[in-house]
C-alpha cells in the first residue's frame, strides 16, 4: 500500500480528531485491521499514521498478545521511510491485513478520550526547533529506535505503553508544532531506558 505523503487535506489535526477517525475504522461484526485503520487515518504526511498506531498502544490494547510486536514493525517502516523523505508511505501486505478484535478496538479508543480531550485543549504553537528541521529528524529517529525493544519486552506491557506515550508525545509535537510535548516524549524515553537498564 502506498499513501501520499502530503496529498491529503482531510488527515487529523488533532487527538480527538484523529480517534473520531480512527473509531470508523473495521467492521462493527468482526475485526480491524491495519489497512482498515490507514484507510480511516488518511493523510498528508506520515505523522498522523505514526500518532494513531502510538495513542492505540497507550490503551489497554497494548496487552493484546503481539499487537505491541506488530506495531514496533509498523513504526520502524514509518520513521524509516520518514528519514529516507520517501513521498508515498508504503506496508508490506503482511503488516495491513494484521487484525484485532472490533470490540476491543473500540474500547481502547472510549479510553483514550478523556486524557486526549486535555492534549487537545493544552496545546499551541512553542520551542518549535524541537520539531521543525534538525529537531524533526531527532523526532524521527526517535519514533523508530524507541520501539526496537518492544517485541522483547512484550511480556511487560506498562513499557510498550510507556514507550507509546513517549511516541505519541514526540509525534503529537510533530502533527502540532508544540515543541513542549516533544521534550516531554524525549524526557520519558530517557527515564523509561534508565528503568530498564536498571531492572537489567
Amino acid at each position: 500500500m502506498s499513501e501520499r505523503r502530503d496529498s491529503s487535506d482531510d488527515a487529523p489535526e488533532s487527538l480527538d480528531a484523529l480517534l473520531d477517525a480512527l473509531s470508523e475504522a473495521g467492521d462493527e461484526d468482526g475485526e480491524v485491521a491495519l489497512g482498515d485503520i490507514l484507510q480511516a487515518v488518511g493523510g498528508r504526511s506520515f505523522t498522523p499514521v505514526v500518532l494513531a498506531v502510538a495513542v492505540l498502544l497507550i490503551s489497554p490494547i497494548s496487552g493484546v498478545p503481539g499487537v505491541p510486536t506488530v506495531a514496533a514493525a509498523v513504526l520502524l517502516v514509518i520513521a524509516a521511510q520518514a528519514l529516507a523523505r520517501r513521498d508515498h508511505l508504503w506496508f508490506p501486505g503482511v503488516l495491513l491485513r494484521r487484525k484485532i478484535s472490533h470490540e476491543r478496538y473500540l474500547n481502547g479508543i472510549h479510553w483514550l478520550r478523556r486524557p486526549c480531550g486535555w492534549v487537545d485543549r493544552h496545546s499551541h504553537p512553542r520551542l518549535q526547533a524541537l520539531v521543525r528541521g534538525p529537531g524533526g529528524t531527532v523526532s524521527w529517529l526517535c519514533c523508530g529506535l524507541i520501539p526496537v525493544s518492544w517485541p522483547v519486552l512484550e511480556l511487560l506491557p506498562m513499557f510498550t505503553s510507556l514507550g507509546a506515550v513517549a511516541i505519541a508525545l514526540i509525534a503529537f509535537g510533530l502533527l502540532a508544532g508544540d515543541g513542549l510535548y516533544a521534550a516531554l516524549g524525549y524526557s520519558l524515553t530517557g527515564a523509561v531506558v534508565a528503568l530498564v537498564l536498571w531492572i537489567a
